[in-house]
């Protein structure tokens, strides 16, 4: 078919198993791929593992270690690829349908399960970094050792297996509807409403629904199967219904949360009575249920720093924020004191020595 795009035209011709002969020039899309994994599993060390106190921890959901919550997230991640290729290798994955719709519940399943054990944030991030290992892996492992074998094939003069190109076809679907849900997943973690939810697993598992109805829209109009407008009509409900979750469940009351063993370290420890008073005084303006900061209608992030047990469970947020660095508050608006700053972060040392 002819194509147009960037000032310029394209001829393009697509072989279902190969042609006849093997072209002068040949483009192997595999970097796209292979880039965006590795930088984006770099990008993970080095915020959420290095970093895992603050982005991939949450006490109240688990009161885990850094190397238990790090073993969790690398270990899930080769699981699930392991479990997704077994499938598609099986006779179930004979039927792409089934197989597609196999894959949908172990991601609910997986969204669910992260929610026990890794904060919003890590949750939502985790999914896309599994659907991301799913879809490059299929590229690692599937589609280009096939795509060797019949280049293989034609430079020996042999005529290809069609065998090849339906296995890495199956893999190239399931890659197709699976990016527009792992662009949106990437990004959750600057939207609150997204990821710092009761049922941000719920949102996740629409979100891929969404990824779905509008893949089979575009893949519809361009095999020239026709025009499925209800998609669209599907994909607004489905976004509406992902906005009314995002609503839903509230935060228990603060006094029926018990504090974890972290928590009531920081607590305890020497100097937390100054810095409950810094916090309260610089920071709760903004971060409190009812914020009475001007032009504040609600906490920023869903950081709440009004009571004893939201400050010592933010304990390692505030020494990071407003401690060893001058992001919070912002541009120094509440005027914190060089002095404060410093009583933060000697609080901090003193209940946890080994984790600075």
């Amino acid at each position: 078919e002819w194509q147009v795009h960037g000032g310029g035209f394209y001829h393009i011709q697509k072989y279902l198993v190969a042609p006849d002969a093997m072209p002068e020039h040949l483009t192997w899309f595999k970097w796209e791929s292979y880039a965006t994994w590795l930088s984006g599993f770099a990008m993970m060390v080095v915020v959420y593992y290095l970093g895992a106190d603050m982005f991939l921890i949450d006490p109240r959901v688990a009161d885990l270690v850094a190397w238990q919550a790090i073993c969790i997230s690398i270990g899930s991640l080769a699981a699930v690829w392991v479990i997704y290729d077994l499938l598609c290798k099986s006779k179930f994955g004979n039927d792409n349908t089934r197989l597609m719709i196999a894959l949908y519940v172990l991601l609910i399943v997986l969204a669910y399960a992260y929610t026990q054990v890794f904060s919003g944030r890590a949750t939502m991030l985790h999914l896309g970094a599994i659907t991301a290992t799913i879809m490059s892996g299929n590229v690692f492992f599937i589609i280009m050792p096939n795509q060797r074998i019949v280049v293989a094939d034609l430079k020996a003069g042999r005529k290809p297996d069609p065998k090849y190109g339906k296995i890495a076809k199956q893999r190239s679907t399931h890659n197709n509807y699976l990016t527009l849900p792992v662009i949106f997943l990437m990004l959750s973690n600057h939207y609150p409403l997204a990821f710092a939810v009761e049922y941000n697993w719920v949102i996740a598992s629409l979100i891929f629904l969404m990824g779905v109805t509008i893949r089979h829209y575009f893949n519809s109009l361009h095999a020239r199967l026709g025009n499925p407008h209800w998609t669209w009509g599907a994909t607004a409900i489905l976004f509406v219904i992902v906005m009314w979750v995002s609503t839903l469940g509230r935060e228990p009351e603060v006094d029926s949360v018990a504090m974890t063993p972290t928590a009531k370290r920081f607590a305890s420890a020497e100097g937390f009575d100054e810095v409950h008073a810094i916090v309260m005084g610089r920071c709760s303006m903004c971060h409190s249920e009812e914020p009475f900061y001007e032009g504040m209608l609600w906490a920023p992030k869903g950081v709440k720093l009004d009571n004893e047990l939201r400050i010592a469970t933010a304990a390692r947020d505030i020494y990071l924020q407003a401690g060893i660095t001058h992001a919070m508050p912002p541009g120094n608006r509440t005027f914190i004191e060089p002095e404060e700053r410093a009583k933060i972060v000697e609080w901090y040392r003193k209940a946890a020595p080994s984790l600075w």
